[in-house]
């Protein structure tokens, strides 16, 4: 099942039946049971005929903060630890891949979060941009995983790389986080079968495709929730993006006008064009 966010309100997408939940988006999302409880709205929901209700699509967000988790992947620690060469943080990336605990760090608070069909942003203090195509939970307030969501962690290269210290700037600005087109809500894990594919198009010319397997990254999902909750509360759950498993080459960085979708098996695909604030 898919909950979206709308202007009009939040829609339950179930097989191919679409039905209106009168309720706020913290009331639906926020509890344990998740499915069972979304399940049950399909005998008394309102029914919807048509496809207005897509219009006005906003991220599948309200009182939520969003957080990430880096170097989970191979790929992500390999290119970190390239970037971070010349300010000698390179080795930063190397014992964090091993290390028991994750980076995670802030993302974004949620009105500086953008979804499906708007524009993400890159610094204009930054030579080298890329996007970060990441499975991202959904976490209730009692630290339990219960819905998924497709992630893109937008991050600022050559400010990261510079120095390992200014990875808050690299990573957290305006419009820096996007996650959609919705929320995927299943009644076990996702599998780790679930493939992850990134396309950027440049004047509809695609520039770098990738595609890999949520089972190549190192660590587990309910670890990395379980880092995250272990001295921190949220009251309305939170997101957590679970770090990057696709990188352009070294020679690619982002422009005002560049397509980025990313999708990932059974949510769909978030598309965002990329702009300057």
């Amino acid at each position: 099942m898919k909950l979206y966010k709308t202007l009009k309100g939040v829609f339950l997408r179930s097989e191919s039946s679409v039905y209106k939940l009168n309720q706020q988006w913290d009331e639906v999302v926020n509890r344990d049971g998740l499915y069972n409880y979304l399940s049950a709205q399909t005998k008394t929901a309102e029914k919807i005929i048509g496809d207005d209700w897509q219009t006005d699509l906003l991220p599948p967000i309200a009182n939520q903060e969003v957080w990430a988790a880096g170097v989970t992947y191979l790929q992500s620690r390999d290119a970190r630890v390239e970037e971070s060469q010349t300010s000698g943080g390179s080795d930063l990336y190397k014992r964090v891949y091993d290390a028991e605990r994750p980076e995670i760090f802030f993302k974004s608070a949620p009105q500086r979060v953008v979804g499906h069909g708007q524009d993400v942003a890159i610094r204009k203090d930054s030579t080298w941009n890329v996007p970060e195509p990441e499975l991202t939970l959904f976490i209730n307030s009692k630290g339990s995983i219960q819905g998924y969501t497709i992630g893109n962690d937008m991050s600022s290269r050559s400010i990261e790389g510079e120095n390992a210290l200014y990875l808050p700037q690299a990573k957290t600005y305006d419009k820096s986080a996007a996650i959609g087109p919705c929320l995927y809500v299943i009644d076990s894990p996702i599998s780790q079968d679930t493939m992850i594919s990134i396309v950027i198009k440049r004047s509809d010319k695609a520039l770098y495709e990738g595609t890999t397997a949520l089972s190549r990254m190192k660590r587990s999902l309910d670890e990395l929730a379980g880092f995250l909750f272990r001295e921190l509360t949220f009251p309305s759950g939170c997101y957590l993006m679970t770090g990057t498993c696709l990188v352009p080459p070294n020679d690619f960085t982002l422009q005002p006008g560049d397509v980025v979708e990313i999708s990932i098996d059974g949510i769909g695909t978030l598309t965002n064009t990329v702009a300057y604030n």
